[in-house]
């Protein structure tokens, strides 16, 4: 097939124009999930292909996502709704004359479907990587969730579930429970339960029924076999952030219902605002008008997708820029590894070189062996041409045509992109790729081609890599490996473990340890490359002590790599490997390791990196974050190292932290973040990410990562108590006897506006996010995690701590609230826990001028915080915490509302039963009179 852009170049060039104004979350989104005219449009749910096949969890998901329109439709006051649904159906299930997908894949789905180990449960979740306001990564829900209808007894109806996380992963709000903190005391010195709004009632309940909470609580937290159950009828209608599952929640907590005290992560991450007011200041609501009238919009269609055949083409620059820098030897390298190892078996792959014309190479091959891999290898260009231009429209289009060949159309299809050289006229395939349905994934050597090259990505939803022509550098080698079928089987995937690169000199060593660890092993394959002449000396050496030398590998002298595969499993443990530059000058020498899962019944532990914005301006930050994850959950207290390399200049390193401050917004979700701002020069940077994790016992924090709709022990219904089935238990350790490592690409990013030279500071400490402030007798006692001098790097030179007694002031007029004297605390290093103790006391009366001395009523005050540099730049205002004052130092919680309803129903009861009993003896007794009587008459009868 012929493919032409009648539209021609202008048409393409104003497209580049306008797309280069819209930001990459809404160049990500724009061939997916859309709200238009009050409909959401595109949403897409992939089910894992590990799923086994039932088709009652396709008809599930659809009543789920239709009654979650409507309840969504009326929470938001008729303001949004689904209009249509994707739901992506696993290749490994019965073709049911599905529609071919186009872009969609798994790996960009809105919402998952996929199993997760039984102690983990059934946790609906949303992983949440950014603050508040801000899209999450996706949805997650298990098969048994979507199958099993007695779970909604704990959860309540599917489609309110999925409205709880959708809140969630579109509008950035948090779960307004806390399980760490189930119990608080608020201003009026009451113990309450976390819970919003706090109109919702219920009793405590112990295990032989109901009690008072002097029985059920110690030190705010609940007596073991003691718990708080909530009236399965009630009055409040929200909040649906907190419990979904009652009947009577219709409504997200707005300002007239919100519950400031709780200390949830929603009164944390978004400073005490309500989830509506989070809500309503979206795009989403922003640019959506209430629907006129009473009726509710139609139902949801559903469009059933499946991908067919895996189909790849390389489409790859030979034009005579491919000679610098050794570019055509690194591809070389990189594409042999990606034909050999990382693409999985039955894919079809054709290859396609271009300079200022596209040629076919390899026709589409089906890859069913080693020697079908082997054959592809063959067909890789050798040789640069002497032609300078280049046209990747012309290589596009081949590439088009070597797809096409599987079923007549690209979509569904891959490209991956290799390129060197700059052509003006990109905007003339621009639209053309659009519309093909095919996923281009993009590497640009060298800074000239990366900016426009990468529009093709993003406008295909495909992978965007940069390198740096520095043969130090193995980004080539880890790009190739980053792309994947995107299918969601982590059991097919090649993993890396390994990826060092060093400059040797002649008869000197590059010598290191890796491991393979238990989860892995399965078609390993360890890889050298070097730059010139023949192989270094290779000594590699397995845990059982047997040795592999240069004579084991199969050596390509011209492509300049040595590869060995290790049959069947490779040993778990640490191997040992040894190269020794016999070359007589110093040369580069470089060791990959990849290999795939030793089993389908563990899990193998995976990086995905990313950044927050693959584009930013002179002095925006980058946001650097590695979701570290086995099967589907967090790995914790693991060492994860980025690596940013740019244009020009040394690489940065820097470790990424999981510890709920600075850049990372939940602690132990498994998702390690990092501030990035130190940019050398203007252009395009590459990101690696290195993690590894040493021997050890780890405990996830929570059963599931990130947030989650709440399970609900029981109800208490007419004055019963009905407890619903345990909840399973998450707390299991997981053991790795070797430790694991993992390397990932990031892809690349951009920097604009770097000044040259050099350039005043302008970056200030990062916003604090974890403030918490609480009451020991008089004093209040803050606590948080310290920013650093950029970021949340270095070491800050000083804090403003403010409060207030209102929390509008605080929000909008932090500068004019009541100073604290913190001028003797002495700020740490960035990522240290903060303390600071203040006397309440010496403010009072600047806090509220109308406050009698000797006033007792208690009262909340807001306090905040902001840090300081050396260039006197200041972050933004911290999260707010609260703490009720001026209570008597004695006096203790009183008891709630709700305790107080449940002392009137035991003294009730207690009556109840009283009045009982003395009816009971009353009538024994007065059966006891009568008995005498009775007899007397039947002897007189006889």
């Amino acid at each position: 097939m012929t493919h032409r852009d009648s539209t021609g170049p202008v048409i393409g060039l104003k497209l580049v124009t306008l797309l280069f104004t819209l930001s990459p979350e809404l160049l990500f989104l724009g061939a997916g999930l859309k709200l238009k005219e009050n409909g959401y449009d595109g949403l897409l749910v992939a089910i894992n292909p590990r799923v086994p096949e039932d088709l009652k969890l396709i008809t599930n998901i659809k009543e789920m996502i239709t009654e979650a329109s409507f309840y969504l439709f009326n929470a938001t006051k008729r303001r949004v709704f689904f209009r249509n649904v994707q739901i992506l159906v696993p290749a490994t299930w019965t073709a049911h004359n599905y529609s071919r997908v186009r872009q969609e894949s798994y790996d960009k789905a809105n919402v998952i479907v996929a199993e997760q180990s039984e102690e983990h449960g059934d946790d609906p979740y949303t992983l949440q990587h950014r603050g508040c306001g801000q899209e999450g990564k996706y949805i997650h829900f298990t098969p048994s969730f979507l199958l099993n209808d007695e779970l909604a007894a704990g959860y309540g109806a599917r489609g309110r579930v999925f409205v709880h996380e959708w809140a969630h992963l579109r509008w950035g709000v948090f779960d307004e429970y806390n399980n760490d903190k189930p119990l608080y005391v608020n201003g009026r010195n009451e113990i309450q339960v976390t819970r919003c709004s706090s109109d919702i009632t219920g009793v405590f309940v112990c295990e032989k029924g109901l009690c008072p909470h002097e029985d059920c609580i110690i030190s705010k937290f609940f007596r073991e076999g003691c718990t708080f159950l909530y009236n399965s009828t009630q009055n409040a209608t929200g909040s649906i952030m907190f419990m979904q599952s009652l009947p009577s929640v219709v409504e997200f907590c707005n300002e007239s219902t919100h519950n400031q005290e709780a200390p949830n992560l929603q009164n944390q991450v978004c400073s005490l605002r309500s989830t509506w007011d989070v809500i309503t200041a979206s795009s989403d609501l922003n640019h959506s008008l209430p629907v006129h009238g009473v009726g509710l919009p139609a139902p949801p269609t559903f469009s059933l997708l499946q991908a067919r055949d895996r189909v790849v083409c390389l489409v790859l620059d030979v034009s005579r820029k491919m000679a610098e820098g050794d570019r055509l030897l690194r591809l070389q390298q990189a594409a042999e590894l990606y034909l050999m190892q990382v693409v999985e078996a039955h894919t079809f792959v054709g290859i396609v070189t271009f300079d200022s014309k596209g040629e076919i190479r390899a026709s589409l091959q089906q890859i069913n062996s080693d020697d079908d891999r082997k054959l592809l290898v063959s067909y890789l260009p050798t040789a640069v041409s002497t032609d300078a231009e280049t046209n990747i429209c012309a290589g596009v289009k081949k590439g088009f045509e070597v797809v096409e060949e599987r079923n007549g159309r690209a979509e569904g299809s891959v490209l991956i992109l290799v390129t060197s050289g700059v052509d003006e006229h990109i905007a003339n395939c621009l639209l053309t790729s659009m519309n093909s349905g095919s996923t281009i994934h993009s590497v640009a050597l060298g800074s000239s081609a990366a900016r426009k090259v990468g529009e093709l990505s993003r406008l295909t939803g495909g992978l965007k890599f940069f390198i740096p022509d520095k043969f130090t550098s193995n980004g080539m080698t880890e790009a190739f490996v980053r792309i994947s079928s995107g299918t969601g089987d982590i059991f097919q995937q090649s993993l890396q473990l390994e990826s060092e690169c060093k400059t040797v000199q002649p008869q000197h060593q590059l010598a290191d340890t890796m491991t393979v660890d238990s989860a892995v092993g399965n078609d390993t394959l360890f890889l050298v490359t070097w730059q010139t002449g023949g192989p270094p000396e290779i000594a590699l050496l397995d845990p059982s002590g047997r040795k592999y030398n240069t004579g084991d590998f199969i050596i390509n002298l011209a492509f300049r790599t040595a590869s060995l595969k290790i049959p069947g499993t490779a040993k778990h443990g640490h191997w040992t490997y040894t190269l020794n530059n016999t070359h007589h000058s110093p040369q580069a020498l470089k060791v990959t390791v990849a290999s795939r899962a030793s089993s389908l019944a563990m899990s193998p532990a995976t990086v995905e990196a990313f950044v927050e914005r693959d584009s930013t301006y002179f002095p925006q930050p980058v946001i650097i974050y590695a979701n570290v994850r086995k099967g589907m959950h967090p790995i914790l207290n693991a060492t994860v190292v980025a690596t940013v390399e740019p244009e020009a200049g040394d690489p940065v390193v820097l470790q990424l932290l999981d510890e709920g401050a600075g850049a990372d917004v939940i602690r132990n979700d498994g998702i390690y973040s990092r501030y990035f701002s130190s940019f050398a020069v203007s252009g395009s940077y590459s990101l690696t990410v290195h993690v590894h994790h040493s021997p050890s016992t780890s405990t996830l924090a929570h059963p599931v990562p990130g947030n989650h709709a709440m399970y609900v022990p029981g109800y208490i219904t007419n004055d019963n108590i009905q407890m619903n089935a345990p909840k399973k238990s998450g707390h299991r350790p997981v053991k790795e006897r070797w430790g694991f490592s993992r390397v990932s690409s990031g892809g690349s990013f951009s920097v604009l506006g770097v000044p040259d030279g050099p350039h005043p500071d302008m970056f200030p400490p990062c916003k604090i996010t974890d403030l918490e402030a609480v009451k020991v007798e008089d004093d209040v006692v803050l606590s948080w995690t310290a920013p650093g001098e950029d970021f949340d790097q270095g070491q800050t030179t000083g804090y403003e701590i403010r409060m207030s007694r209102s929390l509008q002031s605080i929000w909008d007029d932090f500068d004019n609230a009541v100073l604290v004297n913190s001028s003797e605390l002495v700020p740490q290093h960035a990522g240290t826990r903060e303390t600071f103790t203040f006397s309440p006391k010496l403010v009072t009366h600047e806090l509220d001028h109308e406050l009698a001395e000797d006033a007792q009523e208690p009262y909340i005050v807001y306090v905040a915080l902001r840090a300081m540099d050396r260039s006197s730049l200041r972050s933004a205002v911290s999260n707010i915490a609260l703490v009720s004052m001026s209570l008597p130092p004695n006096s203790s919680p009183v008891v709630s509302r709700d305790d107080l309803i449940l002392r009137g129903v035991l003294t009730t009861v207690g009556l109840i039963a009283i009045l009982c009993l003395i009816m009971v003896v009353a009538h024994c007794i007065f059966n006891r009179k009568k008995r005498p009587s009775r007899k007397e008459n039947e002897t007189t009868f006889l």
